[in-house]
């Protein structure tokens, strides 16, 4: 008689229904007066490891996916480790990037100064052939 091993699934109810959530762009707070409970509960939920399957299908309706998708939704441990280190602007936890943009890029600073630089060689360049041909031309006034 053969035992069927069931392979053990790296699931997280809560996880699962928080990358729903991110992906369709809801925050908990709209997802909370959908489902008529406050976003501290949402929080919660998102932090259970299993969740009752009442909730759990609340949760499916409101998001439009299958209960089995929140169910079974594994977890890879990659993926864990990106959306935790997901760096958001504006949001003031610890260990994120509030402002992401980059004011002095070292390459466009050298590109712009080389191009100013050959624009100054270029003006005085004209400067000296504008002062030479007014030598030339007082030279032949007075010869």
């Amino acid at each position: 008689m053969e035992t069927q091993e069931k392979p053990l699934r790296n699931t997280h109810h809560g996880h699962a229904i928080k990358r729903i959530r991110h992906t369709l762009g809801i925050k908990q707070d709209a997802l909370a007066i959908d489902l008529g409970i406050s976003q501290a509960q949402i929080s919660n939920y998102e932090h259970k490891k299993v969740i009752d399957d009442d909730m759990l299908e609340k949760f499916a309706k409101v998001l439009n996916v299958a209960p089995d998708v929140i169910k079974e939704l594994e977890e890879d441990p990659v993926t864990v480790i990106i959306e935790n280190n997901t760096f958001e602007k504006g949001n003031n936890n610890v260990g994120y990037i509030t402002d992401t943009t980059i004011t002095n890029n070292p390459i466009e600073q050298i590109l712009e100064l080389s191009k100013e630089k050959q624009a100054l060689y270029e003006r005085m360049l004209e400067l000296e052939k504008e002062k030479n041909a007014l030598l030339e031309k007082l030279l032949k006034e007075r010869t």
